[in-house]
Parts: structure tokens; sequence; C-alpha cells
């Protein structure tokens, strides 16, 4: 085995087909949250680019209509 190399996580939306990710679906976007409700960098979730980027904005929503918090203690 090599040293340095290791598998990258493939991107959850891209392999389930999900276009739109979708600001009401409060179970998804909590799995990109950590435990102080900060949004979760694409290195650590194996998101790509595109999802990310949808991502940070749909959470951004559910916080404005209090579907997920803006921190935690």
């Amino acid at each position: 085995m090599q040293e340095g190399f290791h598998n990258k996580k493939k991107c959850y939306f891209c392999k389930t087909k999900i276009a739109e990710i979708d600001y009401k679906d409060v179970s998804t976007l909590s799995r990109y949250i950590n435990r102080w409700s900060k949004i979760d960098p694409a290195s650590r979730t194996g998101v790509c680019a595109k999802h990310q980027r949808q991502l940070g904005t749909a959470i951004k929503r559910a916080r404005q209509l209090a579907l997920l918090p803006f921190v935690t203690r």
C-alpha cells in the first residue's frame, strides 16, 4: 500500500442524484452541521464544491426560518 494516498469520500448528493438541496429537509441538513452549529467544511463531509455551495445556502435559509439553530451552547 502506498503512503499518502487515501480514498476521497464521494459526494452524497451526487451519488443519490439530488439536483437541488431542500432547506426544509432538516434531517439531511443537520448531518452537515457540527455540535456548535457551524457548517462543516467539504474536506470533512466529502461533498463536492457545487453541492457545498447549495448546502451552505440551504442551511442559512433553514436558520432564517428557525428550522435550524444559529448557535448551540
